[in-house]
């Protein structure tokens, strides 16, 4: 088991890059099935995550390579229309590779997807509007069987604007030889991401951006090359990391423009930001204030991957923070392990108060999901001594070399084998 060993008190100094983003990648991977063809992702992170869904391709027939930072999908001989329940449960993002099986043979089997728990993340959205398109259900203990012999178009309406029901609508719409129109759709930039490589493969979408989409589909997909935006949430995190340190931290190859609410926050804890084209710069001093409250929300909101970094980040600022989560239920499964470092965080509820407090003190403690796992290393890099962090080889499905990227920013992380 990896564990990670951090000394904290070191200013956090240097210039890293940002990864392609692991949410657009994921979605954008199972969309390759849809081609019938040759498919290059560049820029593709090399995480966990994305080696899991090179697995499921695999299993579903297609020739998988990587190439530097870019991943080559041939889907020519995919066959398969399963997914066996152990590549299901590495990852919850495998339910984009279900609407893509079910849209290309039509007929999948889902079973529960993996990734961080979350709190409930129900598929009924998923299943109601596969419905609406003519899927007819089957179900047993551990299962749903689809079959989708007629597809037929129509207007949808999601009840919340599922980033995951939206992929799942847009990889099925793109077969259906009619129009299909998804109000009520998410808006990230994630989602704008898959559109545009659906579109590079020969879709008609339209509506990007808004929550109303509208697919022309039955149109035969090709192959294509596509660069996968920047990770939002990986700049995020770094910019919390060396906000809570201090120093002064360049992030190049990323875009200031799709974490507006971030740097607002950020900003309003003291912190001096600027920004260009493809570039973030932070400098802090440590000596942070509260920022009142900050409420999760879908896109143009705050973003609730962001919410644990940001709570790490606040720890010790003089005053208060009040974070409150609207989009998952149990996404507060990391205060437990920041209260370790000795921080002062009251839970209501949806809501958490985080109190600043003057010192933080080392100490045991694990990362509970991907970004409380980050949230937990923040706060071991503002802590007095040496904390050993365990179950970090979560951080893995998101973060790609992230020890080694703490290490050219300064900090004093070592990761070993127990």
């Amino acid at each position: 088991m990896s564990v990670l060993r951090v000394r904290g008190g070191e200013m956090l100094r240097g210039v890293i890059p940002i990864h392609g983003a692991k949410n657009s990648a994921l979605p954008i991977l199972a969309a390759t099935l849809l081609s019938c063809g040759r498919c290059v992702i560049c820029g593709c992170p090399d995480i966990a995550d994305v080696r899991a869904a090179g697995e499921i391709l695999r299993h579903l027939g297609c020739e998988v390579e990587r190439v530097g930072t870019s991943l080559i999908v041939d889907s020519t001989g995919a066959k398969a229309a399963e997914i066996p329940p152990e590549l299901m449960g590495k990852m919850r993002a495998s339910l984009g590779f279900f609407g893509a099986t079910l849209s290309r043979f039509g007929w999948g089997r889902l079973c529960a997807p993996g990734g961080c728990r979350l709190g409930a993340r129900p598929v009924n959205y998923h299943v109601a509007a596969l419905s609406a398109l003519g899927a007819e259900w089957s179900q047993t203990d551990s299962e749903l069987r689809c079959n989708w012999e007629f597809r037929v178009g129509g207007d949808l309406t999601l009840p919340f604007p599922s980033v995951g029901a939206t992929e799942t609508v847009l990889l099925a719409a793109v077969s259906v030889p009619a129009v299909v129109t998804l109000h009520g759709a998410a808006r990230e930039p994630e989602i704008a991401d898959l559109c545009g490589f659906l579109t590079a493969m020969g879709a008609e979408i339209s509506g990007v951006g808004t929550s109303d989409l509208t697919v022309r589909g039955g149109k035969r997909l090709h192959g294509a090359v596509w660069r996968v935006l920047p990770d939002r949430m990986e700049t995020a995190s770094y910019l919390a990391a060396a906000a809570a340190a201090g120093g002064d931290v360049t992030l190049t190859e990323t875009d200031p423009t799709l974490l507006a609410p971030v740097l607002e926050t950020l900003r309003k804890a003291g912190c001096r930001i600027d920004t260009e084209t493809k570039k973030i710069r932070l400098v802090s001093d440590g000596n942070l204030r509260g920022v009142g409250t900050v409420t999760t929300a879908p896109y143009p909101g705050f973003p609730t991957d962001a919410q644990a970094p940001v709570m790490a980040a606040l720890l010790r600022a003089k005053g208060e923070s009040v974070f409150c989560e609207t989009v998952f239920p149990d996404r507060f499964s990391h205060v437990p392990e920041l209260r370790r470092f000795g921080a002062e965080i009251a839970l209501h509820g949806r809501t958490a108060t985080v109190t600043g407090v003057e010192r933080l003190s080392a100490c045991e403690a694990a990362a509970t999901d991907l970004r409380g796992g980050m949230a937990a290393l923040i706060a071991a890099l503002c802590a007095d001594g040496v904390s050993t962090l365990r179950n970090i080889a979560v951080l893995d499905r998101g973060y790609e070399n992230w020890v080694e990227n703490f290490r050219l920013l300064g900090a004093d992380v070592q990761r070993t084998e127990e």
